[in-house]
């Protein structure tokens, strides 16, 4: 009996599979439709990622290139300001009665200072912090606020030049800032008198 019912189902199941194909066939080509959606969905956010990793890429490299000199910058700051304090410090009167040898230093001084700011600007460092200029707190370090004629936020005094690499600051220039006028400055002196 066993052998009737393989017998028998043999000869069922050919004639089942043709529906069974049909079928297979319907969901084979459905099933390959969604994996060649997802597949263009995978290569489209590939294509995004190359993308995007070369703007990042090309982005980094520009501000390598604008940004590289920095450290080097950096340390080459406090040589311009002891060259600034240096000729600050000769007596204004000194030129001219000191010696040849002297004069020629100083002159010597004056075109090292020019030099290196003339240097510093070719290669993008700007020196920022003039007094009558208008106070930036991205680029200024207000160290005193101070009753001045001068319009509230206008700088009065630089203690130290600050320098800007491009559009990043690379040392704030130390101020005093203009507070406005001092109470009482308007021509009469305003004495409290408490009695």
């Amino acid at each position: 009996m066993s052998d009737e019912n393989n017998a028998q189902q043999n000869e069922i199941a050919p004639e089942a599979e043709p529906a069974n194909e049909a079928e297979a066939t319907t969901l084979d080509a459905a099933g390959f439709e969604a994996e060649l959606a997802k597949s263009r969905d995978e290569l489209l956010r590939a294509l995004a990622e190359v993308e995007n990793t070369r703007r990042r890429a090309e982005r980094q490299a520009q501000e390598a290139r604008a940004y590289a000199i920095d450290r080097f910058a950096n340390d080459l700051l406090p040589v311009a300001d002891t060259l600034g304090r240096a000729l600050a410090a000769a007596p204004d009167g000194w030129r001219e009665s000191a010696d040849e040898g002297l004069r020629n230093l100083l002159t010597g001084l004056e075109l090292t200072e020019r030099t290196l700011i003339e240097t510093f600007a070719r290669h993008g460092l700007k020196r920022v912090g003039a007094s009558g200029d208008a106070f930036d707190p991205n680029i200024h370090q207000a160290v005193a606020q101070i009753p001045s004629p001068q319009p509230q936020g206008t700088i009065v005094d630089v203690m130290q030049p600050g320098y800007v690499l491009g559009d990043r600051t690379l040392r704030a220039a130390m101020v005093s800032v203009s507070a406005g006028p001092a109470q009482g400055q308007d021509g009469a002196q305003n004495v409290d008198i408490k009695v």
